[in-house]
């Protein structure tokens, strides 16, 4: 495979005029991140470690769902678990609730009761589940994150960054049961009226989760994410006094500065030479439209990997090559191109179904 179109055009994309005001946030470390495409969009100090508190319960959450994805199943409550310090969701020993159940004490109420109780029963030890967490951490690309707890109780070996936290918001949000679970607001579920700790899914339109945190060292914690026009943000906040706030002034700043714009069209297609096919060639296209945030004068340059021509016969849905997106110089996206339909080998010899559908036609 080689290169054989360097388009390298610059894509004026049809983008709505935006403000690229500048913002601040009265965090010690921040970030906000485009979901769909993780581009960065603000940040300070977002690699610093710190403490995290309870928005650790993210990826108590993500490894539940992927260890114990029946969330029906039942548990029976140990007492070991119950009695915690901090938030609760006031377990009981030998009381039986869903995993669901578990899921929406820990997300809605932050209750480390719930933390013990779903990493004890989808691990055989607290410490097992744990190991986990950082297990997903490491496949995940936070390179600045340790995990001690699965509740985010102070600990000196228990931290991450503004920046970890955003990537696994994007995880969490790719799990349609964790989504669901952190965007909603109120619910009564085993016996309990349960209320969000999140107050943006109230104060900010189009807010769709995620978690609070606190602990007198990590002071407020907080991840959030919201849609517009199609468009998701993650908003992350470590020690952070006025939090709603910010959040609130980041997911305005995104929206307005970097919209969503059409990099690629679903329909935008690419001819390849098939030697030898009945069609003598074959189209190359993407599996659907791409998008990307851009501020106003930003654009984005293409680049086609393609073959110089097809070999027949080629297989529809096919890898045929990349389209490689650059902002600056630098590859934003990657995007696999596919053959759209097959091609025959015109010479190729001529099957027995073939010949006897040729008798057929003479008699």
């Amino acid at each position: 495979m080689r290169r054989i179109t360097a388009l390298l055009f610059s894509l004026l994309l049809l983008c709505p005029s935006v403000c690229a005001s500048a913002v601040s946030t009265s965090a010690s470390a921040a970030i906000l991140m485009d979901r769909e495409s993780g581009r960065v969009l603000y940040a300070s100090n977002e690699t610093e470690k710190r403490p995290i508190a309870s928005i650790t319960k993210l990826m108590t959450a993500l490894v539940a769902v992927r260890l114990c994805p029946d969330l029906s199943a039942e548990v029976t409550v140990r007492q070991e678990w119950t009695g915690t310090e901090g938030s609760s969701m006031y377990l009981k020993p030998g009381e039986r609730l869903s995993m669901e159940a578990l899921l929406y004490g820990l997300l809605l109420s932050s209750g480390n009761d719930a933390a013990l109780a779903i990493a004890g029963s989808c691990c055989e030890t607290v410490e097992a589940f744990v190991a986990e967490m950082n297990e997903t951490a490491a496949q995940l690309g936070m390179s600045g994150t340790h995990f001690a707890n699965p509740n985010g109780l102070d600990d000196p070996d228990h931290y991450s960054t503004a920046y970890d936290m955003a990537l696994l918001a994007r995880a969490v949000l790719g799990e349609e049961s964790l989504r669901r679970i952190a965007g909603t607001r109120t619910i009564t579920i085993a016996g309990r009226y349960l209320a969000n700790h999140n107050k943006l899914l109230w104060r900010y339109e189009g807010c769709t989760g995620l978690k609070t945190g606190y602990t007198d060292e990590a002071g407020r914690t907080l991840v959030s994410s919201a849609q517009r026009e199609g468009q998701e943000l993650i908003a992350v906040t470590l020690n952070a006094p006025n939090d709603w706030s910010d959040h609130a002034a980041l997911f305005d700043y995104g929206f307005s500065t970097y919209p969503r714009c059409l990099a690629v069209d679903a329909g935008q297609s690419w001819l390849i030479p098939c030697p030898g096919s009945l069609g003598r060639f074959v189209s190359a296209v993407p599996a659907g439209a791409v998008w990307y945030p851009l501020a106003q004068g930003e654009a984005l340059s293409q680049e086609v990997s393609l073959p110089r021509q097809a070999a027949a016969p080629v297989a529809a849905g096919e890898q045929a090559g990349v389209l490689t997106l650059s902002l600056n110089g630098k590859t934003v996206e990657q995007i696999p191109l596919y053959y759209q339909s097959g091609a025959q080998d015109d010479r190729a010899p001529e099957g027995w179904l073939d010949r006897l559908l040729r008798f057929v036609e003479r008699t």
